[in-house]
């Protein structure tokens, strides 16, 4: 059994006010009534988050919090009191972020980039806005255009910090986001290139062909949607070209290119056309 994580557990009573699971080592942990699956009987496992409730037992539930253990996520502040903030986590208790893990005094209603961790100390779930620590522990082993997990993070003067796979920080430079990125929204990314001094440099698209073709696919459906021409070219203004199909003046015309050797379009003095 891992507390803060999910297990499968199997039934070993079933009581009016829940059934009790088997912990392992003799221990027995309620999974209340409101949580119990239907036509479940002992003997029975069950899927279950397992955390401690507001008196220190451990408890179950079938409900998914935002995040586990060992996972980041931005959340809201519910509450601050004199002993930290506490964050809608998405469960009837919500988890701490004590004084001593917050980087500025949270506030309540603001929402904070976390990670989710047991407290060495009490042993109990809690949050952290330290998450610097907990990134960039192993060695980052990826290979080009390889697609990843990302959690958007802060802003820089070069562009959006990003989580890769709950592992590693990363940047998407602010020439390549051809959209709105909200903090803590999670989106696929593609690595470009991992630096000799470790940085990870990522983009939102497919590289290189991959990219290519994913941009001809936009062209061609943006065609049809304007029966069959558009007043785009390789001379247009790349501003333009970012808000049509949310690439690069490079990408675009590369991808022009591959669909002019494939004879799906006509290109002409100010536009092209669909064949």
């Amino acid at each position: 059994m891992e507390i803060g994580k999910y297990n499968k557990l199997t039934i070993v009573k079933d009581l009016d006010f829940g059934v009790y699971l088997d912990g392992g080592e003799g221990q027995e942990i309620l999974l209340p009534a409101r949580y119990v699956p239907k036509n479940v009987k002992p003997g029975d496992e069950v899927e279950v988050f397992i955390y401690h409730d507001n008196e220190g037992r451990l408890i179950a539930t079938t409900a998914r919090p935002y995040a586990i253990v060992g996972e980041f996520r931005y959340m809201r502040v519910k509450s601050v009191n004199n002993t930290g903030a506490f964050l809608d986590w998405g469960l009837m208790k919500d988890l701490l972020v004590p004084f001593r893990e917050q980087k500025m005094p949270m506030q309540e209603g603001r929402s904070y980039l976390v990670y989710v961790r047991i407290d060495n100390i009490t042993g109990r779930i809690m949050a952290t806005a330290r998450i610097d620590k907990y990134l960039d522990n192993v060695a980052p082993d990826y290979t080009y255009n390889q697609e990843v997990n990302l959690l958007t993070a802060d802003r820089t003067d070069l562009g959006r910090r990003v989580i890769i796979n709950n592992l590693h920080l990363g940047l998407v430079y602010a020439d390549e986001i051809f959209r709105p990125l909200e903090e803590g929204e999670s989106v696929k990314g593609y690595i470009k290139e991992v630096r000799e001094d470790g940085k990870i440099d990522v983009s939102l698209t497919p590289l290189g062909y991959a990219k290519t073709e994913g941009v001809a696919g936009n062209i061609l459906e943006t065609l049809k949607a304007n029966s069959g021409y558009l007043d785009v070219c390789d001379k247009t203004d790349p501003d333009r070209i970012r808000v049509l199909f949310h690439c690069s003046k490079k990408a675009f015309k590369q991808a022009l290119g591959a669909l002019y050797k494939k004879q799906l379009i006509q290109i002409e003095k100010d536009g092209i056309r669909a064949k």
